[in-house]
């Protein structure tokens, strides 16, 4: 026999302390139709998705078309098609689109997409719909639609997971007969479902119950297990009047193991020692009101039969529900063999016994009106904190944020704007100019840093940002001091942040004023004469501070914030889109139909991101556009080189909405995630309130903040007219936190579901 397409050695899978599937052995071999049965939440679909090697193994292995799930998983997506359980196509793109868009991602040129094109479109009937968008097309064109661009690659193996699950029983017998079609091709169909008379078309089967694969083999093989009809009894089936009405008396009867109500007539298990007179006899019915024959166990039969031994082992405190199935084999081989069904199989629905209980009068409770508005309040508050309760990222942001905010309000902003960075650049020397170097640093408004030597040190420190305010002492400082001259200090105030500013120029002109009468008071104690003049030889105060604005002037604080409003609107735009964009496929089942496909993870992330890159770069033009005409704030550098830099910001602002999108799994998750970092960026990366003021620990956290330097860079080349060198430190921080986000993204983002 040839060796075994798909081939599985005790498979397992857990999510935490659940166990969806558990030790599962079976092989399948070319050309079957391998029929995966077994009710919700047994373990079919996890099982396909650990074959289609988009969800790992616990503990087992697997091997399809010879390559292991985990080891080869991208060399098995070249080879199989994949149907999902819930419709994961693009439903806002056009049939001829979604075909299109899957021969792309499988590789296929343009001559070879469009011969595939024509034969799946021939195979599936769909080529009359194809400008129609997927969203408009019915269920069982839907699934027509997916199964096109399942086979468009011309899979080995079809997976399908609950395919006809939704649709009419025409659209289901139509589907099935296109996958007897591709049985007859050589196409090995794995399929899962929990329809019984599905599994009648399979030429093999496996059941699955409990995350255990009880059984497996050939319809007919199954329906001749001696725990399906046990020695003594047989089965019949009995025609009756009132059959509903029969059903519960037949049960009571003695020597009846089971009776199942089976469209219009009983099924029914019975020992070998009830004679038909007697059962007759038990029922109170004539012998002419009654029609028996001896029937086959249906399929059916065989797993009710087997599901219900599995219970009864589930809750025995010695057996558990493997043992119930103790005939069945611990790998269920299925046979190569093509797809001989029966043609006569009834394609109806599978209809559920429903009791329908109706509650009387007895069981209405009259509400006085008062209650009637109120009515169900406690139940949906019950409802509302269970969702609450699973759901840790809702309870964080309504608990945390609000903390953070407390805190960043309360301790991080302060009004109070001190230690302004100052450079100086002292051409005196001598002991006077010292003092008064001195006296700027002894106002704490003031933070000296090291001295400037010579002019252009002391116009890169203004220039780059490093410094907010300049002052520049004269070479004959002392000498007009001891001559009793006026003598004049410039201080250079950047006026880019009008806050740092507006202090700044205050701070200095009260410096000026009291380092003048401290001077002039001895003298005008003791002389006649006022100690100073100004050249004009009017009485004039000994030091002349003359402050002079750069960049902003007229302290505007539009010039401040709008050039800010780039970056924050920057990250606010790409970090959404790109994360809801992520997330939302996931919950539309469409990124997990993308993992089943052979495309590589840097193509799926290019190509989901780029689109992204291309808004932002559109948006900031257009914030720019606005900032310069609207707001009159003109760009004084290089606009080649803020372009630049900010498509370097863009890629950063991307990566986080990619790690939002590994962390998120609903929309609702992503916008409180993107929302979380949205807030320390506005609030800690110099937007609104400057960083210098912000508590150590706070200040060192900013630095994290990609937007922390971005905003430096934006305000650097807007307002100052910065160069690329003037901007060294800020470029170098950007690309660390750019490289350390897009590193930790795209190491989450794996081609596999959680």
């Amino acid at each position: 026999m040839n060796s075994p397409v798909i081939n599985v050695q005790h498979l397992t899978r857990s999510f935490g302390a659940l166990t969806a599937v558990s030790d599962v052995s079976f092989q399948v071999h070319r050309g079957a139709i391998f029929g995966l049965l077994g009710p919700n939440g047994s373990g079919k679909s996890t099982i396909i998705r650990m074959l289609c090697g988009v969800l790992e193994p616990s503990s087992g292995s697997a091997t399809v078309l010879g390559y292991d799930v985990q080891r080869d998983s991208e060399a098995i997506k070249r080879r199989i098609g994949y149907m999902s359980q819930k419709f994961s196509l693009y439903s806002d793109l056009s049939v001829r689109e979604n075909i299109e868009f899957y021969g792309r991602i499988y590789g296929l040129g343009a001559e070879r997409l469009k011969e595939r094109s024509h034969a799946v479109q021939e195979l599936t009937g769909i080529s009359d719909r194809l400008d129609q968008l997927a969203s408009t097309l019915s269920g069982g064109w839907k699934q027509r639609l997916a199964l096109a661009c399942a086979l468009i690659h011309e899979p080995d193996v079809l997976f399908l997971d609950e395919p006809t699950a939704g649709i009419d029983p025409v659209a289901r017998r139509d589907l099935w007969d296109l996958l007897f079609d591709l049985s007859g091709r050589g196409v090995t169909l794995f399929v899962t479902t929990h329809y019984m008379d599905e599994a009648e078309r399979c030429s093999d089967v496996g059941y699955i119950y409990l995350s255990k694969l009880i059984v497996g083999g050939k319809p007919a093989e199954l329906k001749r297990l001696p725990q399906v009809t046990p020695p003594g009894t047989r089965r019949f089936e009995l025609e009756i009047a009132a059959p509903t009405e029969s059903l519960s008396k037949l049960r009571s009867v003695d020597g009846v193991v089971d009776a199942t109500l089976f469209g219009q007539t009983i099924h029914v298990l019975a020992s070998d020692k009830l004679s038909e007179s007697g059962m007759l006899e038990q029922l109170h019915v004539l012998p002419d009101q009654v029609h028996m024959r001896a029937i086959e166990p249906t399929l059916e039969d065989v797993f009710v039969t087997l599901t219900r031994a599995a219970e009864e082992a589930s809750h025995s405190p010695t057996n558990d529900a493997a043992s119930a199935a103790s005939t069945a084999p611990a790998t269920v081989e299925v046979s190569e063999s093509q797809a001989a069904v029966d043609g006569g199989v009834d394609d109806s629905e599978p209809v559920d016994n429903v009791s329908d209980s109706r509650p009387g009068t007895s069981s209405v409770v009259t509400a006085d009106p008062g209650r009637r508005s109120t009515r169900g309040f406690i139940a949906m508050l019950v409802k509302e904190f269970s969702h609450i309760r699973r759901e840790p990222s809702t309870i964080m942001f309504m608990l945390v944020v609000p903390v953070m905010q407390t805190i960043i309000f309360g301790y991080a902003i302060q009004q109070e704007i001190e230690h302004i960075p100052t450079i100086v650049f002292n051409l005196d020397g001598r002991q006077a100019s010292r003092e008064l170097v001195d006296s700027f640093r002894n106002t704490r408004s003031f933070s000296i840093l090291d001295p400037a030597y010579d002019d252009e040190a002391f116009r890169r420190a203004l220039v780059s940002g490093r410094a907010k305010v300049g002052v520049r002492i004269p070479p004959d400082y002392s000498d007009r001091l001891l001559k009793g001259e006026q003598v004049s200090v410039q201080v250079l105030i950047d006026g880019s942040d009008s806050q740092v500013a507006n202090t700044a120029l205050h701070a200095a002109q009260l410096l000026g004023v009291s380092l003048s009468f401290r001077i002039t008071r001895p003298f005008a104690e003791s002389l006649p004469a006022v100690p100073s003049r100004d050249p004009s030889g009017h009485v004039a105060m000994p030091i002349d501070m003359r402050p002079r604005l750069l960049y902003n002037p007229d302290l505007e604080s539009s010039h401040f914030f709008v050039p800010g409003l780039v970056g924050i609107i920057l990250q606010l735009v790409t970090l959404f889109l790109t994360s809801f964009a992520i997330v939302r496929e996931r919950e539309l089942g469409t990124l997990e139909q993308l993992f089943v496909t052979p495309v590589g993870r840097l193509g799926l992330l290019l190509g989901k991101l780029v689109p992204y890159a291309c808004i932002g770069t559109l948006e900031t033009l257009i914030v720019l556009t606005v900032m310069v005409y609207l707001f009159g704030v003109p760009i004084h550098g290089s606009l080649a080189l803020l372009m630049g830099l900010s498509s370097l910001f863009i890629v950063c602002a991307l990566a986080l909405g990619l790690l939002v999108s590994t962390v998120a799994r609903t929309q609702l998750q992503a916008m409180q995630f993107a929302f979380l970092l949205m807030l320390p960026t506005v609030l800690l990366s110099g937007f609104m309130f400057p960083r210098s003021e912000m508590p150590f620990p706070i200040y060192v956290v900013s630095f994290a903040i990609p937007a922390t330097y971005f905003l430096e860079i934006l305000r650097g080349i807007i307002l100052r007219g910065a160069d690329f060198f003037d901007l060294i430190p800020q470029v170098t921080g950007l690309l660390i936190t750019c490289l350390a986000i897009l590193t930790l993204s795209v190491t989450r983002f794996r081609k596999q579901l959680a």
